[in-house]
């Protein structure tokens, strides 16, 4: 189950203007405040973030709206984040970000078939994640098996990736990204 959360509506409500660019610290912040009032209304679920329809997205309120709601994260109702509808400068400035604050996140790029993690990864998270897109729900031997890779490292990196909330660990010991679009 996700909770999808339009940011362009977001936006008008927080700053009551009708602008679709997430610029400025203050209008981040204004942001991220409606977003979790928004999101301690909801049950255990994803928050998906709907960046389709904004326009520019600047450092500081790439900051404050994305970097700091996943630090926030932990006190919310959310199993975790996830973004879509990002153009290439939505990524660039995220990624920035995420970085300097050693955060991920999954994301779905407009055109993208595919989805994504930005942020502070390293090459093994990135190659299983991808793998595990197109396995579904897996073991984390057949992820292994798909990249020529010994178990502990497909099982490291599938950890690391499930702490970090990009996929889902099961008790039955399968991973899977489970919805993201």
């Amino acid at each position: 189950m996700s909770a999808l959360i339009h940011l362009d509506q977001i936006i008008r409500a927080a700053i009551e203007r009708p602008f679709r660019d997430l610029v400025t610290r203050s209008t981040g912040a204004a942001v991220r405040r409606h977003v979790v009032s928004a999101l301690q209304a909801t049950a255990e679920c994803d928050a998906v973030l709907d960046f389709s329809d904004i326009g520019v997205v600047d450092f500081s309120c790439a900051d404050e709206v994305v970097a700091k709601l996943l630090i926030e994260v932990e006190a919310l109702p959310v199993t975790r984040v996830l973004l879509r509808g990002l153009n290439q400068d939505h990524v660039e400035a995220i990624e920035h970000v995420l970085r300097h604050h050693g955060l991920v996140i999954v994301a779905i790029c407009i055109g993208a078939d595919e989805p994504r993690i930005l942020g502070d990864v390293d090459d093994d998270q990135r190659a299983v994640f991808s793998k595990l897109f197109g396995s579904g729900r897996s073991l984390v031997a057949p992820v292994a098996a798909l990249l020529a890779w010994p178990v502990p490292r497909a099982q490291e990196a599938l950890d690391a990736l499930a702490t970090r909330r990009c996929v889902l660990a099961h008790p039955d010991a399968t991973f899977e990204l489970g919805a993201v679009a």
